[in-house]
């Protein structure tokens, strides 16, 4: 059997090709072992080759350079994404193409976190006052600016969790439509960032007890009404640390809970500590707490058919013209995402002028 030489193989470009492309594998393999998972909350990973390649068969530089031209080994980060897609994003990858933007997205809202109005928190960042007073929910809001007219507001809550009733939300509702999503839902901050792109501010549903829990149980950080106050503060935490960019909190159920005082006064001086709004559904009318507060005086969905909340909507903009502005709040099920969007391109030519929530706020 003849006898094989290795150092001429080595000294061979077609097998110092080989033997770089052999050792690129391998590289590849030791980033996918180290990495684990895709996901997994690493921001930066360093992997360093030089060390490797000095163990490399001698030449593999030379048999790369006819074809490539002179090779170089880089020192390099990678950077991981910080924070998730938008669910149904990842279908814009691969050749397809992205979503049309909206006609309606208007100007966009900044893109948040917004420096000196967060810090980091046990699950992730938590809102802050900066250090000029200026609050996150001054800063999260929408821009609104009075021009005389009876002030119309609605939230639209239950977001996030459905995918095609949030883009048609986001996508579909005028900006000045104010957007409440739900903390467990996946993604959240995804579509927070896709809803401020399009003008939308935000708000974050806080699950609160109600008075038929545990058969209606808003899951596991629910605010409890005989919960003690570090225990309503943690949950709280978690709550806040979901995502960012929202200007408020809104309560999700919470009939129980926003009836006591031990509970309440817990949530509120830690809302108002970071100087965040809160906007109920109705549920909390005589409460304050010193933040920046807003009430709904109707609920447009309680009974879904169309003329029902074309009725509803009606009867808000007669409550906007006894008192100057009115807030109403509805759910995102399409038949009053189709009716708000109809509605909402036709008031103003009423003469009344459509506001987000944050503008009807008020300090009590």
């Amino acid at each position: 059997m003849p006898r094989v030489d290795p150092g001429a193989v080595l000294k061979s470009p077609a097998a110092g090709l080989t033997a770089a492309g052999l050792l690129f594998a391998g590289a590849v393999v030791a980033l996918v072992n180290l990495l684990g998972p895709m996901g997994g909350g690493a921001t930066h990973v360093r992997i360093p080759l030089d060390e490797p390649l000095r163990s490399a068969p001698a030449g593999w530089r030379e048999a790369l350079k006819p074809a490539h031209g002179e090779a170089h080994i880089y020192k390099d980060v990678v950077r991981l994404s910080e924070r998730p897609l938008a669910p149904g994003a990842a279908a814009n990858f691969g050749g397809a193409s992205p979503p049309t933007p909206s006609p309606l997205a208007g100007v966009g809202l900044p893109v948040a976190p917004i420096a000196g109005f967060y810090a980091p928190g046990p699950g992730g960042p938590l809102p802050i006052i900066a250090q000029d007073g200026r609050t996150p929910a001054q800063v999260y809001a929408r821009p609104f600016t009075p021009n005389g007219r009876p002030k119309v507001s609605l939230v639209i809550g239950g977001l996030g969790l459905n995918q095609r009733a949030t883009r048609q939300a986001i996508e579909t509702l005028r900006p000045e439509i104010t957007l409440s999503f739900v903390v467990y839902a996946e993604g959240l901050q995804g579509w927070i960032d896709m809803a401020r792109a399009h003008g939308h501010e935000v708000l974050l549903e806080t699950p609160m007890e109600p008075l038929d829990y545990p058969d209606n149980d808003p899951g596991p950080y629910t605010l409890m009404a005989d919960g003690q106050p570090p225990e309503t503060v943690k949950k709280l935490e978690w709550i806040l640390s979901r995502a960012t960019g929202y200007f408020g909190l809104t309560n999700y159920l919470g009939s129980r809970f926003l009836g006591v005082d031990t509970a309440y006064n817990a949530f509120a001086s830690s809302v108002k500590g970071r100087g965040l709004a809160f906007i109920d559904d109705g549920a909390a009318a005589r409460r304050g707490g010193g933040m920046a507060r807003a009430t709904a005086e109707r609920v447009i969905d309680d009974k879904l058919s169309g003329p029902a909340i074309d009725q509803q909507l009606m009867a808000l903009e007669g409550g906007a013209l006894q008192r100057g502005q009115a807030l109403g709040s509805g759910f995102a099920y399409p038949i009053t995402l189709e009716k708000v969007a109809a509605w909402a391109n036709e008031v103003e030519q009423r003469g009344y002028q459509l506001a987000p929530a944050s503008a009807l706020t008020v300090r009590k």
